[in-house]
């Protein structure tokens, strides 16, 4: 694991602080794991997004042989 630093408000802190210790963990693992949600947020938007792209890249997208004009279209 890499160390890195951070700066923070210091009443953002404190607060953090007291979350932490309310769930019994410290600033550092709250922090691994919302870094770690982050990224897995962002690789299940990327996935899906590849999804998307492949079925739109699969289908032939045919909408058939009507032709619409602007009177059919507004009924006029």
């Amino acid at each position: 694991m890499k160390n890195i630093t951070l700066t923070v408000d210091e009443d953002v802190l404190e607060k953090v602080k007291v979350v932490a210790a309310e769930q019994r963990t410290s600033v550092n693992a709250l922090v691994r794991e919302f870094l770690a949600s982050l990224v897995a947020r962002e690789k299940s938007k990327d996935e899906a997004r590849q999804a998307l792209l492949e079925l739109a890249r699969e289908q032939a997208g045919d909408m058939g042989v009507q032709k619409w004009n602007r009177e059919a279209l507004y009924d006029r």
